[in-house]
């Protein structure tokens, strides 16, 4: 079992709607969906009654939720020191022109003089 699917099925069991528990976990309701399908494939049984409005938990859905939070719970945290930013800084590799002004003459075009 994936740690995300775990993740995704947690916050799913919390709310007991889809579409809000993407919106808290910030990813889009197709990958929800997805991780709930591979953790019901992986265990073989339903967790949810998804035809019903509201959605239920089943009895397995209900039997794997503590053995989930205790996975994510003893999972490693990320570091929290944030990445270094991107890279070196390049110049731009520029005709060495002036830009050109909307509604002005280009600065690199002689004008025709009369």
């Amino acid at each position: 079992m994936k740690l995300t699917d775990l993740r995704r099925f947690v916050a799913v069991a919390e709310t007991l709607h889809f579409p809000r528990a993407a919106e808290s976990l910030g990813v889009g309701l197709p990958a929800v969906y997805s991780a709930v399908d591979r953790l019901e494939e992986e265990i073989g049984h339903p967790l949810f009654e998804r035809n019903v409005t509201p959605t239920r938990m089943t009895a397995a859905g209900e039997a794997l939720l503590p053995e989930a939070r205790a996975r994510i719970a003893a999972a490693p945290t990320a570091p929290s020191t944030p990445a270094p930013a991107g890279g070196k800084a390049k110049a731009s590799k520029g005709k060495g022109r002036a830009p050109i002004v909307k509604g002005q003459p280009k600065p690199y075009k002689k004008r025709q003089g009369r």
